[in-house]
């Protein structure tokens, strides 16, 4: 602006809008993160990865799983627990060849349904 013109710092008026009503970057590492920790103590999946029954890329295709679920919540405020238990099984059976009955997979979709729930929480 020129002389006497009002200024404002835009960077704090962004950042008070910014927190008030869009989830932060910083909200969804913490999701990132929080679905990448509740996969790796999977015991399931983390068989699979380290017995490469997805085939060398094993790793690769948990860490795919792990940003498609992320990717799904950032998406949509409503999933259900069915989806995401849906989306779990698709995934072992297509990318690691393994079918697990042990339960875990809808333990595992709970989680990932309360982690959901919480981020949604912490962003309003």
């Amino acid at each position: 602006m020129g002389t006497g013109g009002i200024t404002f710092n835009a960077h704090v008026v962004s950042d008070t809008w910014h927190h008030k009503h869009v989830p932060s970057v910083a909200d969804d590492s913490v999701l990132q993160r929080d679905i990448r920790e509740l996969l790796s103590r999977w015991g399931g999946l983390q068989m699979a990865v380290k017995n490469q029954w997805g085939g060398h890329d094993s790793l690769k295709k948990s860490q795919e799983l792990a940003h498609h679920l992320f990717h799904l919540f950032s998406q949509s405020n409503v999933i259900t627990v069915e989806e995401i238990e849906n989306l779990l099984h698709e995934s072992l059976l297509l990318s690691f060849n393994t079918e697990i009955e042990d339960g875990s997979i809808e333990e595992v979709a709970e989680q990932l349904m309360i982690l959901h729930e919480e981020h949604l929480r912490g962003s309003h």
